[in-house]
Order: structure tokens, then sequence, then C-alpha cells
């Protein structure tokens, strides 16, 4: 009997180690992708959770293609600034802020005009999910 309970435990801990895990992407797997890649893949994602139909995709990828050259050309601007090492004055900062703001509701807006009601509360609700998200990993919360 008690060879029987050994051999259950140890075919049952077996059996643990059997699963295939399965991946995460992480950050380095994202930073190697291009832009492009990680629209299409943005697009993927809200196409699936979204149920977008494909009149919705072609614009919300217009939107995202729009969105992702802004985010390239301010990269750019802050790499060339921290390579000659300037910082950002009060006034340059607070202007930045502004337009990243009124980039944020553009966006907003044009998201809205594409998709339905619920698609739009639905797309709002995974943003906040994933600022959350990002806060938990920002302040070591792993």
């Amino acid at each position: 009997m008690k060879n029987l309970i050994i051999a259950l435990a140890f075919g049952i801990g077996l059996t643990g180690f059997a699963q295939e895990a399965t991946p995460k992407p992480n950050r380095a797997d994202m930073e190697k992708m291009t832009p492009e890649q990680r629209q299409q893949k943005h697009l993927a994602y809200l196409t699936k959770e979204l149920a977008l139909d494909a009149k919705q995709q072609e614009a919300v990828g217009k939107i995202l293609a729009e969105k992702s050259a802004k985010a390239q050309d301010l990269k750019a601007q802050k790499n060339t600034r921290k390579a000659t090492g300037e910082k950002m004055t009060t006034e340059e900062r607070t202007a930045f802020k502004t337009q990243m703001q009124a980039e944020k509701a553009d966006t907003e807006a044009k998201m809205k005009a594409v998709l339905s009601a619920d698609q739009y509360q639905k797309w709002l609700d995974l943003r906040e999910e994933n600022k959350a998200k990002m806060k938990e990993r920002r302040s070591g919360g792993m």
C-alpha cells in the first residue's frame, strides 16, 4: 500500500512537469518588433477584443498608423535631446504635455467615430486595464 501511494504521488508530480508553458511576450521581444509589426499585433488584438468588422479594421489601422508615426517622431526628438544632454525647460515640458493631451483627445474622437458605443466603452476599459498593469509593473509589483 505504501508503494502504491509513493508511485501515485510520483506520477502526479511528473504530470505537473509535463505541462507545456506558454512563454509570455516580454519587453525585449516587443522592442525587436518593427513599429509596423507592433501596430499589426495591436490591431489584431483590438479586432479580437472588440469584434471589429473589415471596415472598422481598416479605419482603426489608419488611426494606429498615425499614432505610431507621431510616437516615433517624439521618440526621435527625445533621443536627440538625450544624446546632446539637453534638458527640457518648464515651458517646453508644459507644451509637450499639452500636445500629448491634444493627441490623446484626437485619437479618442477618431476611435469614437469608428467604433460603436459598446466597442468604444470596451476600448476605454481595455486602455484603463493596460494603464493599471503598467503602473503595477513600474512600481515593481511583479
